[in-house]
Order: C-alpha cells, then sequence, then structure tokens
C-alpha cells in the first residue's frame, strides 16, 4: 500500500516600501499606524484559532459566533539570550449553535490544529469560553 503524502500549503505575500500587504488574488492591506509586525503576528494567531475552532466545530454539527483577543511578551529568552515571545495568551469566546456536548475535546482540537499557533516557539496558552 502506498504511504499518503500530507497536504501541502503554499502562502505567498508581499510588502511594499510603503507597508502594504498583498496577496495573489487578495486585496491590499495596509496596517493602521501603531502595528507592528508583533501585533499581526498576534492577530495571525487569534484569527487561526478561529478559524480551526469554526473548523471542528462544524464536523462537530455545530456553528459558531466567536471572537478572540491575544496579548504577548518580548524579552531576551533564557535559552538563547535573543529577543522573542516568551509568553502568549489567547482568549477566544464563542458562542456554538447548537452546543457541543463535549467543548474541552473541541477546545483541544482547535487548538492542536492552529496552524500559526503549532509554529510559534513558545506555546500559546489558550482561554477557551464557549457556550
Amino acid at each position: 500500500m502506498a504511504e499518503s503524502r500530507p497536504k501541502v500549503f503554499d502562502y505567498a505575500v508581499e510588502l511594499d516600501a510603503d507597508g502594504t500587504a498583498s496577496v495573489p488574488g487578495g486585496d491590499d492591506f495596509l496596517p493602521p499606524v501603531g502595528w507592528t509586525a508583533d501585533h499581526l503576528l498576534l492577530a495571525a494567531l487569534v484569527r487561526c484559532s478561529l478559524d480551526s475552532l469554526a473548523y471542528h466545530a462544524r464536523r462537530a454539527g455545530s456553528t459558531t459566533t466567536a471572537s478572540g483577543s491575544a496579548t504577548g511578551r518580548v524579552t531576551k529568552r533564557a535559552a538563547d539570550g535573543r529577543y522573542g515571545f516568551v509568553e502568549i495568551d489567547c482568549r477566544i469566546d464563542a458562542r456554538l449553535d447548537p452546543p457541543v456536548a463535549d467543548v474541552r475535546a473541541l477546545a483541544a482540537n482547535a487548538e492542536r490544529d492552529c496552524f500559526v499557533g503549532s509554529s510559534l516557539t513558545v506555546a500559546p496558552r489558550y482561554d477557551w469560553r464557549l457556550a
């Protein structure tokens, strides 16, 4: 029996000299004043977590209405003396319709399958508030 190949997801983004980001076939995005790459990383974590939750909720026969927030701390890491995120907290608030019997399993699956969270050196601490 042949081994199955894992799925591959390729992404591309371009950043112009003025800070405008673009993706093939998508709209341009100019982050508002005050937004840094660090803020965008936290936003990406929340977006990915919400998408992962919605995916697993659909598999469980439910839909979600959700929002989230994330905070992070950057300082010198003890392990290598380089600056990086050392703490990230991600809070997800979601309403499930209809409710899911095992919300802990749903949250665990959503957390596990968030590509952004699993790509980080520091593991995000999640606070799942699912109703």
